[in-house]
């Protein structure tokens, strides 16, 4: 397992290499704000192990039992909040870069890949952010639209824009 995860790296790096950049930035502007007000709701909603993941989609109240507000917003397609291999937290958007439709979303499967169910383009969320490993998106360069994550500003737990 640790040797194929390495050879798939050193294969990204090495692929990636001969490109000039990563494209995350192909979706449709749209707002992005969840917030977790206390630690509490972070231990209820949020992630914390390696290798953990949530998804938001406020239209559909997904997680049914989530505080929406006024003021929370879900990104183009949804959000998909993951904690990756080191720890750290990190944001994408649901929406698959390739298709660039808002009801075309990625999900993730057993072996921690997020797939589009539609062009069947598959992308690393845990050990590289986003990153396209196989499909019509790792031939094009695109990447999961990556969001912020990081501790409120005016005393929230974590928010997520």
């Amino acid at each position: 397992m640790i040797l194929r995860r390495i050879f798939l790296i050193f294969t990204l790096l090495t692929a990636m290499a001969g490109c000039d950049t990563l494209d995350n930035r192909r979706l449709p502007l749209a707002n992005v704000h969840l917030t977790f007000y206390t630690q509490a709701d972070w231990v209820t909603y949020g992630v914390s192990g390696a290798r953990q993941y949530r998804i938001f989609i406020r239209e559909k109240r997904q997680p049914a039992n989530y505080p929406y507000t006024a003021d929370s917003y879900t990104g183009f397609g949804g959000i998909l909040l993951c904690t990756t291999d080191i720890g750290d937290y990190v944001a994408y958007d649901l929406a698959c870069p390739v298709e660039c439709r808002a009801d075309t979303r990625v999900a993730v499967g057993s072996d921690g890949i997020a797939e589009c169910p539609k062009c069947h383009s598959r992308y690393d969320i845990f050990s590289l952010p986003g990153h396209p490993v196989s499909g019509e998106a790792a031939d094009r360069g695109y990447g999961l639209q990556t969001y912020r994550v990081s501790p409120g500003s005016g005393g929230e737990y974590m928010v997520v824009y």
